[in-house]
């Protein structure tokens, strides 16, 4: 992982956050004390991930809140069951989304944080809130292009920025903590719409206060989350000096202080763009997501076709996502023990095929076996999607290669809800074979990204470490010391 830069800001209000040339030898020898650094985790913890915890909540909740509003409402209202009416409106927002990431991660590398990802949040509130309002449905569509731009930096972002601070085998658990906040708005967003079903009246139906009151409490987070984000580790508030140099050397001393990429010229955008892991990870992040990301879209429709009341329907994605995040724990804490992904991966998919071989045979067969199958389904798919994530962090270095990596990874893999919003047809209710023989697709294209991935990743290991790659040492001073996971010295995670 890319080591903290030592240069601190003369100027509090600066936004200039590029880390300094300095060279690769200036890391103290001196041991780090186990103590001390188990007090700076447990710091950064109660600091970072409660915050983004909440905020990658709400960006859930509003993103997915329309499925909970499609069965109160909202699609008789407007007639979005003319047609594909409501896979455009699904598909309207990842319009937008996929093509502002890589954009968003160039803007956050230069601004501060806390008052960067608090002002997407509070203007992507304001639009949730607006779709309360509409009463057509090129009004909605225009509004989930918006709610789509002003979310589109928050996920990369969030990975960027937390990946600064941890070692490669802290992450995943912690990053699986971080997802837990999509089962949690699932979860909260079928409870919530359950609640608010009682509030609809003729001039005013359920379905608009769903987006209205989610909508407002969005933006009044905001506002807080503005000061409490945690900023660049150079610029945050909560870090003393002695607390940021020990984090600093902590960090260094994961993969090295030569493992860095902090110039971004000629020769480390190729290295970039070259860079195998950052694409077969894409592919792997947007196979699995169009199983967890169509399912979670189309959950409560789901199981409205079970049989199940609208109220019914919602209150029962509750323990569908309860197990999910359950999953997604119980995978981040082992994979983190064994210092393992691509195994865990293998497995999850493995459950997600189960749960899909059981929904695409489900004719003649019982709600509860159904039921089950949904289970299968969203625990496999939850517990490898962030492990996604965090295997591509734990194998860049560098302050370029993980903003581009990051946003990459996310801009590619969420072509999936692009892919989830238009497989679940209506006309094939209630079985969705289309839906679900994609989606069983889709995961076991990721399961071959992955396997291309930590293949390719132990060869080069091997290389390594017979010296194969030695001969990169003879460069330019400039180019040895911003090679990144590049250098010989480097160890890729499988």
């Amino acid at each position: 992982m890319a080591s903290v830069e030592e240069k601190q800001h003369a100027d509090e209000g600066t936004t200039d956050v590029s880390p300094p040339k300095s060279p690769c030898s200036d890391t103290s020898d001196a041991p780090i004390d186990p103590k001390a650094e188990r007090r700076l985790v447990m710091k950064l913890d109660l600091i970072i991930f409660p915050v983004f915890f909440v905020i990658y909540m709400m960006a859930f909740l509003d993103r997915i809140n329309i499925s909970n509003a499609a069965i109160q409402g909202l699609t008789q209202e407007l007639h979005l069951d003319e047609g594909s009416r409501f896979n455009v409106a699904l598909f309207a927002y990842y319009s937008s989304y996929v093509l502002l990431e890589v954009p968003s991660n160039m803007i956050i590398r230069k601004v501060r944080p806390s008052l960067y990802l608090s002002g997407l949040m509070f203007c992507w509130g304001i639009i949730n809130m607006c779709m309360g309002f509409v009463h057509s449905y090129a009004a909605l569509v225009a509004l989930r292009v918006l709610l789509g731009i002003f979310e589109a930096g928050v996920l990369p972002g969030i990975v960027y920025i937390t990946s600064m601070y941890y070692k490669r085998h802290e992450y995943q658990k912690r990053m699986s903590f971080f997802f837990c906040s999509t089962v949690v708005a699932g979860a909260f967003g079928g409870l919530l719409a359950y609640a608010i079903a009682g509030l609809g009246t003729p001039e005013m139906a359920a379905w608009r206060w769903i987006f209205i009151i989610e909508g407002a409490i969005t933006s009044f987070l905001a506002i807080i989350a503005s000061f409490v984000i945690i900023d660049w580790p150079e610029q945050t508030r909560y870090l003393n000096a002695e607390e940021k140099e020990l984090l600093r050397r902590r960090m260094s001393a994961d993969v090295g202080d030569v493992c860095r990429m902090d110039t971004l010229n000629k020769f480390a955008f190729r290295r970039i763009v070259r860079d195998y892991k950052i694409w077969l990870a894409a592919f792997l992040y947007m196979g699995v997501s169009v199983a967890g990301l169509s399912g979670t879209f189309f959950l409560p429709t789901i199981l409205l076709e079970f049989q199940w009341k609208a109220q019914e329907a919602q209150v029962r994605t509750i323990p569908v996502y309860v197990f999910a995040a359950g999953m997604m724990i119980l995978g981040a804490w082992a994979s983190d023990r064994l210092k393992h992904r691509y195994g865990f991966i293998l497995a999850g998919a493995s459950m997600s095929t189960i749960g899909y071989s059981m929904l695409l045979a489900q004719e003649g067969k019982s709600r509860d076996y159904k039921f089950a199958g949904v289970f299968l389904v969203f625990g496999g798919a939850y517990m490898i999607t962030p492990m996604c994530l965090a295997w591509l962090q734990n194998n860049v270095s560098g302050h370029w290669k993980r903003s581009f990596g990051a946003s990459t990874q996310v801009m590619i893999g969420n072509l999936a809800g692009i892919i989830g919003a238009f497989i679940f047809i209506k006309t094939e209710a209630p079985t969705y074979k289309t839906g679900y023989g994609v989606a069983l697709g889709m995961m076991w294209f990721g399961v071959i990204s992955a396997t291309a991935m930590a293949g390719l990743m132990w060869r080069e290991n091997r290389k390594r470490e017979r010296g194969e790659r030695d001969d990169r040492l003879a460069l330019p001073e400039e180019d040895r010391t911003n090679m990144g996971d590049w250098h010989p010295s480097y160890r890729f995670t499988l």
